[in-house]
């Protein structure tokens, strides 16, 4: 199976792989919150021993750099789609041509 047809069964069953990876998520949050399969004996400050933290705190920075680099682009980066067709061409300034 190619990559494209991967893609195309995965978006036509999009709700299903959305459960499938909050379950996935859900079951990870359970194994971290076992003492006997993670040690937390070792974490550096206090909110390392609440059960997700680290899923937590990856997707607040991933949603951050998202909203970051999208303020960062309509702030001055992105110009308008047309903006070299207003540019006058070279010859018609009376310039050299």
């Amino acid at each position: 199976m190619n990559l494209l047809n991967l893609i195309e069964f995965l978006r036509n069953r999009l709700k299903t792989v959305v459960w499938l990876c909050v379950g996935v998520l859900a079951f990870l949050v359970i194994l971290d919150a076992i003492p006997a399969i993670v040690d937390k004996e070792h974490a550096h400050t206090a909110v390392e021993h609440f059960p997700g933290w680290w899923s937590a705190f990856g997707f607040g920075a991933c949603a951050a750099i998202i909203l970051l680099s999208k303020w960062f682009g309509h702030a001055g980066i992105m110009q308008r789609e047309d903006y070299y067709d207003d540019r006058p061409e070279k010859g018609s300034e009376g310039g050299e041509s």
